[in-house]
């Protein structure tokens, strides 16, 4: 097998690396929409403890990335490729960290249900997580028009934001004892905002993979 077969082999067992730890950090989105529609206390714990399941995935690719830089000394695309990979996993790192964040905030909740707050945290969960999903498979599948979707996708995050915003302004107005649970709300809401600030990073890491640029400003 020639050397450049070889890397090309690795560059394949690097992109299904990633692909299995942006389907990991889905599945914990996944649940934790399961944890707040369920109710249950055992799910949400589960994940706050599979934050360190995403820190080793991330460890193991960036060791991978280095290693292919250190022994292949990659050139042009091979070069945006590996520097791709490195500036993602960061991302879906960070996600899996606010997954757990949110999940011990919602533990503060009776019956995990901050709806008693806004109703809006729960639709706001479910455009990140589908952002995110987006994401991943715009990355994995190597599209520059389905990155661009999801960067055009972050607008609904943010009106969402604001509506929680409006939300917990209002409840702070009208009622009283419930301080602690709005500026939890209001954590889990920006939580929320980053994920979707995230799941724009790897699509904009996705258009510059294929293109060298980054908001049209060439970079390699």
């Amino acid at each position: 097998m020639t050397t450049r077969v070889t890397f090309e082999q690795e560059l394949i067992e690097l992109n299904k690396s990633f692909e299995d730890m942006g389907v990991f950090v889905e599945n914990s989105l996944e649940k934790l929409t399961r944890a707040i529609d369920e109710k249950n206390r055992n799910l949400a714990q589960e994940m706050i403890k599979n934050d360190r399941y995403v820190n080793d995935m991330e460890r193991n690719i960036e060791s991978r990335c280095l290693s292919l830089i250190t022994r292949q000394q990659p050139i042009a695309r091979d070069l945006r490729v590996i520097s791709a990979a490195l500036k993602v996993v960061t991302d879906l790192e960070r996600v899996g960290d606010h997954v757990a964040d949110i999940a011990e905030l919602l533990m503060r909740f009776e019956n995990l249900d901050p709806c008693v707050i806004s109703e809006h945290i729960p639709v706001m969960l479910m455009a990140a997580r589908e952002m995110v999903h987006n994401a991943v498979d715009a990355f994995v599948g190597k599209s520059v028009e389905d990155a661009g979707k999801v960067i055009a996708s972050d607008d609904v995050v943010d009106r969402l934001f604001n509506r929680v915003k409006l939300d917990v302004i209002e409840k702070l107005r009208t009622e009283r004892g419930e301080e602690d649970l709005c500026i939890d709300t209001m954590m889990i809401a920006k939580y929320l905002e980053k994920i979707g600030d995230h799941a724009v990073n790897i699509a904009e890491w996705e258009v510059f993979k294929e293109t060298g640029s980054i908001d049209k400003v060439r970079l390699l």
